[in-house]
């Protein structure tokens, strides 16, 4: 038989396990698993109009200092000299400032919805919309000044629904890896 009297021959109906918004989040979160924070590890992916990778970023301390020499603890009745916050750079300002092209036009991926300081950065830097896992932070007034931010640069904002059943699959996906080896 030749090709022309079997078209069909090796074409199989096939589908990623993912959508874009699943796997971009994905990478967002191992992005997080990089973070050094004991208490709220930050992931943040950049993805351009073609679903390609612009940049990422997870929250950490400026780079090339002595960790050893700064705090991560966040009691807020110290002063800002011996807490994190005084020290550690958010994920998606790690990836603007880590980002080697524009990105206007681009969609940002991260875990935590962004403080009002990374909503300017962002909206500066024309992001159109924004994806994110939590708002745990959805009651203070950082959150309610980075929505204003979004609402009046036109950045569009949605929490992505994550079914368990992708972290499922991603389990036993990287079990089968291992088990190849």
């Amino acid at each position: 038989m030749t090709e022309q009297t079997e078209p069909h021959i090796n074409f199989i109906p096939s589908k990623s396990a993912l959508s874009w918004d699943e796997y971009f989040m994905l990478q967002a979160m191992i992005s997080a698993f990089k973070s050094k924070d004991p208490a709220t590890k930050v992931g943040s992916v950049f993805v351009d109009k073609n679903n390609h990778q612009i940049t990422m970023g997870y929250n950490g301390f400026v780079a090339g200092i002595d960790e050893s020499k700064v705090p991560w603890g966040k009691d807020k009745s110290a002063p800002l000299e011996f807490q994190k916050y005084g020290y550690v750079v958010h994920s998606e300002a790690n990836a603007i400032l880590h980002s080697t092209r524009s990105l206007e036009g681009s969609r940002a991926y991260v875990t935590l919805f962004p403080c009002n300081e990374c909503a300017k950065l962002i909206a500066s830097s024309k992001v159109k919309e924004v994806i994110y896992l939590s708002d745990k932070h959805q009651e203070t007034e950082s959150n309610r000044i980075a929505k204003k931010i979004f609402e009046l640069s036109g950045i569009t904002y949605r929490q992505i629904d994550f079914p368990s059943s992708v972290l499922h699959k991603l389990t036993e996906h990287l079990q089968n890896l291992l088990t190849d080896i």
